[in-house]
């Protein structure tokens, strides 16, 4: 069953098809994450979620391109153990990927307005049904979305955001919050305890680098567009942390990230920190061409 959610009481009904015929197997999908949340309420212990990211890097090369990479592990990018084809350039395929690559509707003319409208469904649909809110509050969401999509790395103060767009700071902790769930922000938050939902939010980014050249109309800042791509594609398989001292943090292992020019001044007695450079095709030592990480999935 595809596109459940526009089905009225589907949760409720499927939770009776699984009861009463248990030989039944059922898959279902839809594309509004914050109703099938809701859904899953009524089908807790009988339904198994499976979330389904973006497409990595990797994914798009070779759904668009027709190439068979595989997958590597974090150990492995780390160990400069990525191939890439002789013949193929990887920088011009990655900043095609970072701008219209991350949706599988990519080859679908009109991308970026296509995902605009989606932005503004969930926004002005999905949102405010999952959260009961009113007109006012969807304008809100998209004013801190525009502010999100045109910072350098976004550091919330949630006072002066709610004094921006004249809402109560416990007001912005609930848009973020929403706007995570529907998979179009991604807060990185300091590790407290190794529990990883319970640090504090360091940073907010928009979900992938596509939602930027979507949203942002012109004005992005390519460091923001480089630490997106970086935990867009980290996060699905790592928990990813803000560090201290640097850019974020994965295990025990300290990132910083910049562009082709970046030193090594900031991780300086850092034990196992690595530069993520972008603009460049190959990695030597302790530096990595940020492309790498799009293979990780």
């Amino acid at each position: 069953m595809d596109e459940v959610h526009k089905y009225s009481e589907w949760s409720k009904e499927l939770k009776m098809i699984y009861d009463y015929y248990p030989d039944f197997q059922i898959i279902f999908t839809g594309s509004s994450i914050l109703d099938i949340y809701k859904g899953n309420a009524d089908l807790s212990r009988r339904a198994l979620s499976y979330y389904l990211p973006g497409l990595s890097f990797r994914e798009y090369l070779n759904l668009s391109y027709g190439m068979q990479l595989p997958a590597y592990s974090l150990e492995d990018i780390l160990s400069h153990k990525i191939e890439f084809p002789e013949t193929r350039l990887p920088l011009p395929l990655f900043k095609e990927y970072m701008m219209k690559g991350y949706y599988p509707f990519f080859r679908d003319p009109g991308y970026e307005q296509r995902l605009r409208n989606v932005i503004g469904l969930t926004v002005e649909n999905d949102i405010p049904i999952y959260a009961s809110m009113n007109i006012a509050s969807t304008k809100k969401i998209r004013q801190l979305l525009y502010i999100i999509s045109q910072s350098v790395p976004f550091k919330p103060n949630f006072t002066k955001i709610g004094q921006m767009i004249d809402v109560h700071r416990n007001q912005v902790t609930d848009f973020l919050y929403y706007l995570e769930r529907a998979g179009i922000i991604a807060q990185l938050r300091g590790e407290t305890g190794g529990i990883r939902l319970l640090g504090k939010v360091e940073k907010v980014y928009l979900d992938n680098t596509n939602l930027i050249y979507a949203l942002a109309e012109n004005k992005s800042d390519i460091g923001n567009i480089r630490e997106t791509f970086f935990l867009s594609q980290m996060k699905v398989y790592n928990d990813v942390f803000s560090s201290e001292k640097s850019d974020f943090r994965i295990e025990n292992f300290t990132f910083e990230v910049g562009g082709q020019g970046k030193q090594q001044k900031q991780i300086e007695g850092i034990e196992n920190a690595y530069i993520v450079k972008d603009n460049i095709e190959y990695g030597y030592k302790n530096i990595i061409p940020l492309w790498h990480f799009g293979f990780n999935y």
